[in-house]
């Protein structure tokens, strides 16, 4: 749909509350073409009008998406009312966008969140029918051997009546002397606390834990810990196809 509210579409682009908007147009600083207009509820075409306040001119998008590198100690939430939330993150540009974490990572869980505020990609993406990949780094405490490997493969039963798709676990990395092993983990669901659940049915407890993949779309490990960036039109390519 490319025809919108005049309010809405100033709202939707940051100059203010649907009040604020509001008092731009009866203003007169807005204009289509050379037409002032000071109705807020004219409908306008955006594909086809030039939108100008003050004659800047007005750059409408209805999606939006953003990588983070969620730090931990945040949550993947767009509102607590004891905790920051990942939208606290979020640089006051995009303040004016309903945007929203595409799934969650635990509150000690670091790494690749995305987020936007397009409902519609966000349900594909976690419906249990499509199975996206989800890979982690973690450090794990106990060694880590093939038997483990065969365990994730084959599926974990965590809770009657659930039984995990199966994972892929890699070994990184091992030290006898800590008893701490390096890996790599994709599952293919997003149940609470999946992979810290398996792990601990394998006898073994996560220390550390960070998604790096979810689908096709990587972690731009540059990205420091708590920053957002929006996806490139390739990574966005990526995700559209997954």
């Amino acid at each position: 749909m490319s025809k919108i509210r005049l309010d809405k579409l100033l709202s939707n682009t940051g100059f203010g509350s649907r009040k604020e908007v509001k008092s731009i147009i009866r203003a007169g600083r807005l204009r289509i073409g050379d037409e002032i207009i000071y109705d807020p509820g004219y409908i306008v075409d955006i594909d086809s009008s030039d939108v100008y306040v003050d004659n800047e001119r007005i750059s409408y998008r209805k999606y939006y998406y953003l990588m983070m590198n969620k730090p931990a100690g945040v949550i993947s939430a767009t509102f607590d009312p004891d905790s920051r939330t990942v939208l606290d993150l979020v640089p006051s540009t995009y303040r004016h966008v309903s945007l929203f974490p595409v799934g969650r990572l635990d509150k000690d869980t670091e790494g690749l969140l995305l987020l936007t505020n397009d409902g519609q990609l966000a349900h594909r993406l976690l419906s249990p029918k499509r199975h996206v990949p989800k890979t982690y780094y973690a450090r794990i405490e106990g060694i880590v051997d093939h038997e483990d490997i065969d365990t994730f493969r084959a599926g974990i039963e965590l809770e009657p009546g659930f039984t995990t798709l199966q994972a892929r676990l890699e070994i990184l990395g091992l030290s006898e002397d800590t008893g701490i092993s390096e890996v790599s983990v994709t599952i293919y669901e997003g149940k609470y606390h999946q992979v810290k659940r398996m792990f601990k049915a394998v006898g073994k407890r996560v220390l550390y834990l960070k998604r790096i993949s979810m689908g096709g779309l990587q972690l731009d490990e540059s990205l420091p810990a708590g920053a957002v960036r929006e996806l490139s039109q390739a990574e966005l390519d990526i995700l559209m196809n997954d």
